[in-house]
């Protein structure tokens, strides 16, 4: 480099503020622009970000230049040296960065953390906190500081000194700014406000009369505004038809209430920031059955619902068989009909093939392996069905971000796997003292179990970090051992928080003290969500979903949309030599490799996506992580267009034979409002591509829920 009597030290940023004048970060954003027409040169880099540093120290010596200044003369540096292409590349990089820029400023959310142009418009919309006039005023750095200073409150419940308090307010806040750990939606939006409703999932019982009916609609309109999703079981309701004997009327049945639940949810907007979430569930005795797994049909009714059949054993072996089942009255205990158990199965794949609903829920395995089973059988779930509970239950989730536990050398971290789970154990069990619980009846049934659910997101990313196929053999051992893992670290921290502080109030019976624990803090601990819109903050893929697509396009807003790539592709791809702009739009058509020219088969088979990945191996996935989750695990089984009912049945068939819990599929292009659309969206005036609304991750069917 030529010797230049002055360098300005500092370049002034487009918010005002100065950063050190840095010749390597001009360097690499050089690299960068030559990457992008695939020709990786170090020293063409570095010499070209030197004619840069003398440039701008020329024009300008000890002054400060802008940002704008300094991209100003890496376009000049380009050109001058006959990089006519790496140039184009640099000034679509900028124009870029300015769109995304002014999309942020449009959120009116400072981003402290360089996060997302996605991620700023969840946080803006759903998170972070408002004046009295809707104004955006907290950035994303003081929510996760908000959220970590009343999470660490409770530390002083149990006797924690204020440097013990401050310790933990530290460590919850680090762990959620890098993006290696966040909480549940509802304790982003809450924790620290007036509001302080923390909790995620909630079970309400309806039972066969107005006042429950209406108790229970109260209690879910309640959870709904606070952010919380509710899940029922309807199996109680008499069947239409029925007699009401208080006034010698005729009962409308289960599915006429379900569509009450249904409106009221319409009207309420859960805590001004999204609509509500719920879960129907009719046991598949209930002779109102066959009008339950029908109700959504035409694809627009109960789009509040997501609906699940509750099925057994005993009805799965008469579907084996071609058995019989008895429909019986739950008012009068007696047999209404006796039908084939085929028949209702039929039925039930049939429209989880046109509309993805219903799922099936299994309770004779959830029952087998409830730790509380001695307070009786559970009959519902949350919205995704995840989270099994009790009658009036919450539960708090929380996910680590698997793709953040890499070591510098590229390896996955175990110990910081351990420790993350150690401290997001305490952070969970934090949250249910912390919590403002909706009614009284929550609050004692939580916190005599103290359910909590720690899952992971971003597996998908971790597979590839590791080179494994996500529909490989290694994937399911790798699946296997982390989630083992995660099980065995929660429950010994769960078994030392129990002797600090106590196990929790129904320990006395339950699965744990059976197997010999003298103390244990939380009656689950685990759980696979779909992390939802959690995982756009963190910016990896959902819950343990595989890559949705490669290339995609976003509806960030109305008029504004944004071509998203993978980055572990984008660095495959240059490291390779095969990347180029051109190549990712192509790319973009489809959302998948297959096809596609000049992408080597080891790329085509690490970067598979959901849809081309078989429900068998789905399933697989989903039953290797239920074997050592308390709880359950939240998994859609994708399947194309094409795939027949037959493959549904199929699905639904080895889910039970897998010990799956439940299961919810989607078959491409069955619901009208679906929130992943292939090839529809003309960007270019030629291309047609794949889109994916604002808030969607790769995570649950039709959307309905954001956890």
């Amino acid at each position: 480099m030529p010797k230049i009597n002055a360098i300005p030290k500092f370049v002034r940023k487009r918010d005002g503020r100065l950063e050190p004048f840095s010749e390597e970060k001009i360097a690499r954003a050089v690299e960068k622009a030559i990457l992008a027409v695939s020709r990786p040169d170090g020293k063409v880099a570095r010499s070209v970000a030197n004619q840069v540093v003398t440039t701008v120290a020329e024009a300008y010596g000890r002054k400060i230049p802008t940002v704008e200044d300094v991209s100003d003369a890496v376009e000049n540096s380009l050109m001058e040296r006959g990089l006519a292409d790496a140039a184009k590349a640099f000034i679509l990089y900028r124009a870029e960065r300015t769109k995304t820029r002014r999309i942020k400023e449009f959120f009116g959310v400072r981003d402290d953390l360089k996060l997302g142009v996605n991620a700023i418009k969840v946080l803006a919309e759903r998170y972070l906190k408002k004046d009295g006039e809707g104004r955006t005023i907290e950035t994303p750095s003081q929510l996760f500081r908000r959220v970590a200073r009343a999470v660490a409150q409770s530390e002083q419940r149990y006797g924690g000194a204020r440097d013990t308090v401050d310790e933990s307010e530290e460590t919850f806040y680090r762990m959620m700014a890098n993006g290696e750990f966040l909480p549940n939606s509802p304790t982003l939006m809450n924790a620290g406000l007036p509001s302080g409703q923390l909790a995620a999932c909630f079970v309400i019982p309806i039972e066969d009369s107005l006042d429950s009916i209406f108790d229970g609609l109260k209690a879910a309109a309640k959870i709904h505004q606070s952010g919380g999703g509710t899940g029922f079981s309807f199996s109680a309701i008499r069947p239409g038809g029925d007699i009401v004997r208080s006034t010698g009327g005729i009962a409308s049945g289960p599915v006429s209430f379900i569509r009450l639940f249904d409106t009221t949810t319409d009207v309420i907007k859960q805590g001004g920031r999204r609509r509500g979430a719920n879960m129907a569930i009719l046991a598949v005795t209930h002779p109102s059955i066959r009008e339950f797994v029908t109700a959504k049909a035409d694809g627009k009714a109960f789009s509040n619902f997501n609906f699940s059949v509750g099925a057994s054993d005993a009805f799965m072996r008469a579907v084996s068989r071609r058995g019989k089942i008895s429909l019986v009255n739950p008012r009068s205990g007696k047999v209404s009909e006796r039908v084939g158990a085929r028949d209702i199965f039929d039925q039930i794949v049939t429209e989880a093939w046109r509309t993805g609903d219903p799922g099936v829920v299994w309770f004779d395995e959830i029952d087998r392996k409830n730790p509380t089973a001695h307070l009786g059988r559970i009959e519902a779930t949350n919205p995704c069905g995840e989270q099994p509970l009790h009658a009036w239950e919450s539960c708090t989730l929380g996910s680590i971000n698997l793709s953040k536990i890499f070591d510098v050398h590229g390896r996955f971290d175990w110990a910081k796997l351990d420790y993350l789970v150690k401290t997001a154990v305490r952070f969970l069990d934090n949250v249910l003292d912390a919590n403002n619980y909706p009614l009284p009846e929550i609050e004692r049934a939580t916190l005599a179990n103290r359910r909590i659910g720690l899952g992971v997101m971003g597996f998908a990313e971790t597979l590839i970090k590791l080179g494994i196929p996500y529909d490989s053999r290694r994937a399911l051992l790798f699946g296997a051992k982390l989630i083992k893992r995660i099980r065995d670290v929660s429950s010994r921290a769960s078994a030392e928080l129990g002797r600090s502080r106590g196990s929790f109030p129904n320990f006395k019976g339950s699965l744990w003290a059976h197997r010999g624990y003298r103390a244990f803090r939380n009656a689950t601990t685990t759980t696979i969500a779909p992390t939802g819109t959690i995982s756009i903050i963190a910016g990896c893929s959902s819950g343990i979903e595989p890559l949705f697509a490669v290339a995609f396009v976003r509806n960030v807003m109305e008029g504004t949309r944004l071509l998203e790539v993978n980055p572990l592709f984008e660095e495959f791809a240059k490291k390779r030599g095969f990347y180029s702009s051109d190549l990712l739009f192509e790319i973009a058509a489809k959302g998948n490799l297959a096809g596609i020219k000049g992408i080597p088969a080891d790329a085509r088979r690490l970067f598979r996506t959901a849809l081309e990945i078989s429900p068998e191996n789905h399933l697989r996935m989903q039953a290797v992580f239920q074997k050592y989750t308390d709880n359950a695990v939240s998994k859609t089984i994708n399947l194309p267009a094409k795939a027949t009912v037959a493959d549904v049945r199929a699905a639904y068939l080895l889910a039970w034979k897998l010990k799956c819990k439940g299961i919810t599929v989607y078959r491409y292009g069955s619901k009208p409002d679906q929130v992943l659309t292939l090839g529809t969206l003309d960007i270019i005036g030629q291309e047609r591509h794949v889109t994916a609304e604002s808030e969607f991750a790769g995570d649950c069917r039709g959307g309905v829920c954001n956890y």
